[in-house]
């Protein structure tokens, strides 16, 4: 029997821990906390790290395409490129064509911190007493969640829930 149905088929169906959402929030706050004594050495805190992944990834990027890589709004993602830019890992400057446009390249710096940032994934996995198997199936599996709830978000709205009835 499948956790999924276990949980439908529970006697108390709302039990806590029968809940993904929970599942979700709990893993995502205690990996996130997991980083920070990786990433404090480096100056950097959990969100920024994501940011310079996506620019050692490619760069320059525009905000526009930083946000979307990163899934944030552009309001969200500029004071992190603020504190960055701060830091010296990041440059912004506005586009020559298109003055609305702000394209953010990484410095010297910034490309200098991959090297030291390529032990990261690996120090993660040892912490998390993890097979490099296991992990790449939890990532696959986290990944098909992202795409169904992007796409039940996007194709159907849930209506409203029904108010419960009186007790008498």
């Amino acid at each position: 029997m499948t956790n999924q149905h276990v949980a439908l088929t529970e006697p108390n169906v709302l039990a806590l821990e029968n809940q993904v959402c929970f599942a979700l929030t709990v893993a995502a706050r205690t990996t996130v906390a997991l980083y920070k004594p990786i990433l404090e050495p480096l100056g950097l805190t959990h969100p920024q790290y994501l940011v310079m992944l996506a620019l050692w990834e490619q760069h320059p990027r525009t905000l526009r395409s930083l946000a979307e890589a990163l899934r944030l709004e552009p309001a969200t993602l500029s004071p992190l490129l603020k504190r960055l830019e701060a830091t010296g890992h990041i440059r912004r400057e506005r586009s020559a064509s298109d003055e609305r446009a702000l394209r953010v390249t990484l410095t010297e710096q910034g490309r200098q911190l991959r090297l030291i940032a390529e032990t990261i994934p690996e120090r993660v996995a040892r912490t998390l007493e993890m097979s490099p198997e296991s992990l790449i199936a939890l990532r696959d599996t986290l990944n098909e969640v992202i795409r169904a709830t992007t796409t039940a978000a996007a194709t159907s709205p849930q209506p409203a829930l029904a108010p419960a009835p009186p007790s008498s």
